[in-house]
């Protein structure tokens, strides 16, 4: 054997061996089941839920995390953002000793062609705003059914929120009251703010990979934003100025890290997660984009609270705030995190809890 052929063996012999322990440790972490709840003294805490959940909901087989410290807390249904990125796995990457399962039973849904609940086979005509208002609904019958409370809190975030609000327009009846984080008013004003608040500030920072990049779009064009800048430009740019997800910074490796040593999934819902994110994209962001809520959802029946990052581009803190006003609510109130981007629950958590457990007392479960 020559000398080239033996290095190139020894170099293939390396590659299936690092290849063969990245799967490995795949699957060691994702047997798909999350862990007990624990105290700091690493006892689980007796009457506390954490667990997957799978049920039926209109046609659709569908999957949820449900963790609480204590079965009887009031309970909160967690709609996440994206659409279609569920970010329960971060968020519990994230977490402190202080946590929202402390004071709530909450319910961290995958909707409808989303992280876990995505199937290759879920009819794309099923994926509108008004079907997922009707899976919110079931989702929310299940809980309160279960834990035997006649109303429970939303909590919506991103695309969350403005699912949240098509939800309590319906449904008034079924919640205690509404809370929004990075809260949607008018998403394609926000994305023209955002292009020009991004580009204003690569162009004082000399930043040239960035200007290259959005340049190449028209903030006013009909069609804006497209695909193809919210997925290869915007995110990541916004995400590089402390503008996006976090104010501290993050990457797209740091939300792929969480997903790959998260338990709660398998191997497979992982895969799903990043396929979901697609599907979701594709068939809901358009009819998001083209809905001005301060035209089509102004008027509630329920308690009525915003949650806002003051350095949030992925969602317009100034469009947030003038929705706030716009509304009408039984009671209403804008909340500003100043160290917070779109995501103050992460970021902020101590703040953000002490601001739930507020609303709560604000607002309590009747007997």
């Amino acid at each position: 054997m020559s000398r080239l052929r033996r290095k190139m063996f020894i170099l293939l012999f390396i590659f299936i061996i690092i290849v063969s322990m990245f799967i490995m440790a795949a699957f060691l972490n994702s047997p798909g089941r999350l862990t007990p709840l624990k105290d700091t003294q690493g006892n689980i805490i007796p009457g506390s839920v954490s667990e997957k959940v799978w049920i039926d909901i209109n046609g659709i087989k569908q999957g949820m995390f449900i963790r609480g410290e204590d079965i009887q807390n009031p309970v909160l249904l967690y709609l996440h953002g994206g659409p279609g990125t569920p970010l329960f796995q971060f968020i519990s990457y994230l977490e402190k000793e202080e946590r929202l399962e402390r004071y709530f039973t909450v319910c961290y849904w995958d909707q409808r062609g989303a992280g876990m609940t995505y199937d290759k086979s879920t009819d794309p005509t099923t994926m509108t705003v008004d079907q997922l208002v009707e899976d919110t609904r079931e989702v929310t019958e299940y809980l309160k059914s279960r834990f035997g409370q006649n109303k429970i809190y939303l909590l919506g975030h991103s695309w969350g929120s403005y699912l949240g609000v098509k939800t309590i327009e319906k449904y008034p009846e079924n919640y205690l009251a509404y809370i929004g984080i990075g809260q949607v008013s008018n998403q394609k004003e926000s994305e023209r703010l955002a292009y020009q608040y991004i580009l204003s500030r690569a162009k004082q920072m000399n930043d040239k990979d960035v200007i290259e990049k959005l340049e190449k779009y028209d903030p006013y064009a009909d069609d804006f934003p497209q695909l193809d800048y919210l997925v290869k430009g915007r995110t990541a740019i916004l995400n590089k100025y402390g503008i996006g997800h976090l104010h501290q910074g993050v990457t797209s490796w740091d939300i792929l890290k969480s997903l790959f040593v998260f338990k709660g999934y398998t191997v497979t819902e992982k895969i799903n997660w990043f396929l979901g994110a697609d599907f979701s994209m594709i068939h809901l962001f358009p009819g998001l984009l083209e809905d001005d809520l301060f035209l089509s959802s102004v008027k509630f029946e329920v308690p009525f609270y915003i949650t806002q990052g003051t350095h949030d581009y992925m969602v317009s803190q100034v469009l947030a705030e003038k929705y706030a006003e716009a509304c009408e609510a039984p009671k209403k109130e804008f909340i500003l995190f100043e160290d917070s981007a779109h995501s103050p629950n992460m970021e902020e958590p101590e703040k953000f809890i002490e601001v739930m457990r507020r609303i709560a007392l604000e607002n309590p479960l009747e007997e």
